[in-house]
């Protein structure tokens, strides 16, 4: 008995793993569409899940616990799956151009690629500070990091972080705790290691309330981590006077100068300028806006979904748990629009739990409101908040784990 090939009607190209759109994904091998050839285009083969991420760098999850397969997530969808980096958009002729030189056609396109450090404006920073995205990036930069701490544990170092929010600090919190641990293993002094924290605002994770602010302050405080508030970044460099390479100069507005053997880049977040060179609608960041459906407002062939999307009507900040929420709605239009029934509309919510681990197994917990324009329920640091955390962040991981 011969098989009848379902016919390709229309092209559905994903672009991106980012939160949204694995969960899209595991929903389209749910409930998949005949006739819709599902293409994925990702400039790596795994996707790092953000919530887990500072835990991994703590030492407390391995790489595969906070890291999503897309090759079975692409397999159990049954969407072709391109490792590649997309470089241009041709919106009039609808196809996607990808560095190694594939060219995809799409009917409908999604984008869900997350957000880069800006660091455009800043002498020095391409060349010489680590942007904490995209993660493989950091991650193999911080695995060098300790493996060389491992090995000369006696040899003092300094890490900058430049960026106050909530991403520099839990980098921050999270690199001490892990290089702390090998330096008592290893019998050095936990002096050894240095670590300035940078923000050009007065206080640190401004998005946040002032009672989470205090509580994240005074940790870091305790903690040693060297705190440099109402100072703006506009020179990195590397040293001339010293025998190692390995040391580099940063430069405030202030006058303010500090030498360290790493520079960490976790400032405001950006998006890559092919979007806006493809004539798509962008905010002053170069985010895709979106409407309420999460289409584009100049292409409504094209959705936007996680921290490469400001929904226009509803901006909130960026931040995973808000993508992980647009997952549902996103598959639901994409769906519809294929189906060519009517769009639903989408709206954030706007209180929130947060919970903000310190990278010594405790968390903070902020019930609050996007941008903290009321009042919020906090929790100081506590080992039970940092299981709760652990507990929603595997049961999230367990919806991408796939049967060999």
């Amino acid at each position: 008995m011969q098989l009848k090939l379902q016919p390709i009607v229309k092209d559905l190209v994903l672009i991106g793993g980012g939160h949204s759109h694995a969960i899209a994904l595991k929903m389209f091998g749910r409930k998949p569409l005949p006739g819709i050839r599902l293409t994925l285009i990702t400039a790596a083969k795994n996707t790092a899940y953000s919530g887990m991420l500072p835990g991994h760098i703590a030492g407390f999850y391995s790489h595969d616990d906070c890291h999503i397969d897309l090759r079975p997530l692409a397999n159990f969808a049954q969407a072709r799956l391109y490792i590649d980096t997309v470089v241009a958009l041709d919106l009039e002729n609808h196809k996607v151009l990808c560095a190694n030189g594939l060219v995809v056609d799409f009917d409908v396109l999604s984008i869900d690629i997350g957000s880069t450090p800006a660091t455009v404006s800043v002498s020095g920073a391409a060349e010489y500070a680590i942007a904490a995205k995209p993660v493989s990036h950091l991650l193999e930069h911080w695995y060098e990091l300790i493996e060389a701490v491992g090995k000369n544990p006696q040899k003092p170092i300094s890490i900058a972080i430049v960026g106050g929010g909530a991403g520099g600090v839990e980098l921050a919190l999270s690199m001490q705790s892990h290089i702390h641990r090998i330096l008592r293993q290893t019998q050095q002094p936990i002096q050894n290691l240095e670590i300035h924290l940078f923000q050009r605002g007065m206080e640190l994770m401004p998005n946040y309330h002032s009672s989470v602010r205090h509580q994240i302050q005074q940790i870091l405080t305790e903690r040693g981590i060297k705190l440099h508030l109402r100072e703006t970044v506009c020179k990195l460099a590397p040293t001339t006077h010293k025998e190692t390479k390995e040391i580099f100069e940063i430069k405030c507005e202030s006058g303010l100068t500090i030498e360290c053997n790493k520079i960490f880049w976790v400032t405001q977040a950006s998006a890559p300028e092919w979007l806006t060179t493809a004539g798509l609608g962008t905010d002053e960041q170069g985010f895709i806006l979106v409407e309420d459906t999460l289409q584009s407002q100049t292409h409504p062939q094209v959705f936007a979904s996680g921290d490469v999307a400001t929904i226009v009507n509803h901006p909130r900040p960026k931040a995973g748990v808000f993508a992980v929420r647009q997952g549902k709605p996103l598959f639901e239009n994409l769906q519809r629009i294929l189906l060519g029934k009517s769009l639903k509309p989408y709206k954030p919510q706007k209180q929130y739990l947060s919970l903000i681990g310190t990278g010594d197994g405790r968390a903070i917990s902020a019930m609050g409101y996007a941008y903290a324009t009321k009042g919020i329920f906090t929790l100081p640091p506590h080992k039970l908040l940092w299981r709760y955390k652990d507990w929603i962040d595997r049961r999230f991981m367990e919806r991408f784990r796939f049967e060999e």
